[in-house]
């Protein structure tokens, strides 16, 4: 059995040279935990492709191909999924998108995998050996990660020259929360999967690497669960970063305890400065901490931050942009990053506006969180997409990395230099956003209405 595995590749993600070909890459854990889970009873031959760092041969040689999708690399998945099944191979479609859109991607697929795959892709395979292939397979309604024979991630199958670290663990699944643009929740729901701590801190050791980055959503949201993670973290005297709520800020010892583990950085979803927008977004727990204090707080312990924002919730003006800005800037902030509000399919946020008549497309190659692919409510398209992009060059100023840095008093050399490398990321968003599209623009729309404006044949974004 040959067997193909395919991360396709997205506008973000697409095969480049030059500074972006290495250096804001981690290795993903999808493709090395699916090739981790094939039956070791099936005699198979197996490649792996991340398209957005390898390109894919012109001719593949397989039986099954594999492609694990969201909602930006569809478009591309798909294409791929038809070309590979004209050619007589067996074509099996997962991840976020697919478990939002099944029946969508059900046209371009001999078979789908709803939800998370440990129980059902080990069976597609075992169903396929046998001749008896099912068109769909969906996550038990008792699934758990709570497995200590659950195996290791083929970490090694990837060269790690294509990426700057291959040390990617993961030790939950999913967020306990609702925002509303969220995909989590919708795809597969608000419990939180977690995974035996001694089989990640094991999947550490084994690796052997001192620098780690979980990928999990919210890693501090069950503490009882984390308390015990980051205690058994301590002895192997590791640095990590990952992704937490600012609901940190209101255990101190928790936080330090945080610290203690080898915590060195982490991404808060800060969203908006806006007060009104954190209602927008079904996060107003955000608005129960000071930001400034939790990043000083932070600051102080050895953690640096990266904050996230997103621009275009229902109250945000064009003024959004400065203020977002100038906020980053004061806060010391070590790497802000933002993103356009984005109405992922499946989400209550795609939901609301598909019945307000604001969604402008549904090409899914511009749903990135990049692109503006609705009708903001209280600024055009054309001033969102222009402010997305002049808050990337403003916050990546060479004074306002200095200021953000001084701010910060975080003096490391990496800092300055993935600084400098996001800020050659934001005066040069027109070469890694490629999908340009005759978009829906120009005049401001009544901030009381809904209505579409006309069209404009411009490029917005690049």
């Amino acid at each position: 059995m040959k067997i193909v595995l395919i991360s396709p590749k997205g506008p973000l993600y697409r095969y480049r040279g030059g500074i972006f070909k290495k250096s804001l890459r981690y290795q993903p854990l999808t493709l090395t935990t699916l090739a981790a889970l094939i039956p070791p009873e099936l005699k198979h031959e197996l490649t792996l492709i991340d398209e957005g760092m390898m390109s894919i041969p012109d001719s593949l040689d397989a039986d099954i191909v594999a492609m694990t999708v969201i909602t930006g690399t569809a478009k591309r998945a798909y294409e791929l999924a038809d070309r590979y099944r004209a050619a007589g191979m067996t074509v099996v479609l997962g991840g976020p998108h697919v478990t939002l859109v099944p029946d969508e991607a059900a046209k371009h697929a001999d078979a789908i995998c709803v939800g998370y795959a440990e129980d059902s892709w080990p069976q597609l395979l075992r169903d396929y050996a046998s001749g008896e292939l099912k068109p769909a397979y969906h996550q038990a309604p008792d699934f758990s990660l709570d497995r200590p024979e659950m195996p290791f991630a083929r970490r090694d199958l990837f060269n790690s020259s294509h990426f700057l670290t291959q040390a990617v663990f993961e030790a939950t699944r999913s967020c306990v929360h609702d925002c509303e643009f969220c995909v989590a929740p919708a795809a597969w729901g608000r419990q939180q999967y977690q995974k035996p701590v001694d089989w990640v801190i094991e999947d550490i050791r084994r690796f052997g690497q001192k620098q780690l980055i979980f990928v999990d959503l919210n890693l501090i949201s069950d503490k009882e669960y984390a308390r015990e993670l980051f205690t058994k973290l301590i002895p192997l005297k590791v640095e990590w970063f990952g992704l937490s709520t600012v609901l940190i800020a209101h255990d101190r010892e928790f936080m330090e305890l945080v610290a203690r583990s080898g915590c060195k950085g982490l991404l808060l979803g800060l969203e908006t400065v806006t007060p009104a927008s954190l209602q927008d977004a079904k996060k107003r727990f955000n608005g129960s901490v000071n930001f400034k204090e939790v990043i000083r707080d932070l600051h102080h312990l050895g953690i640096s931050i990266q904050g996230c924002f997103v621009f275009g919730l229902d109250h945000d003006t064009p003024d959004v942009f400065d203020a977002t800005v100038e906020f980053a800037i004061d806060a010391g902030i070590d790497l802000p990053r933002f993103a356009v509000l984005t109405p992922f399919p499946g989400t209550p946020l795609h939901t609301r506006l598909e019945r307000e008549g604001r969604i402008l497309t549904k090409d899914w190659e511009l749903y990135d969180a990049q692109h503006v692919v609705f009708q903001p409510r209280h600024m055009s398209v054309r001033e969102l997409a222009e402010g997305h992009e002049h808050a990337w060059k403003s916050c990546y100023s060479l004074s306002s990395i200095g200021r953000r840095l001084w701010a910060a008093r975080n003096f490391r050399p990496l800092a300055l230099t993935v600084n400098l490398g996001y800020r050659f990321y934001a005066h040069n968003l027109h070469r890694f956003y490629t999908c340009d599209w005759p978009l829906q623009m120009a005049r401001r729309t009544d901030p009381e209405t809904t209505t579409i404006p006309v069209i404009e044949n411009r490029r917005v974004c690049g």
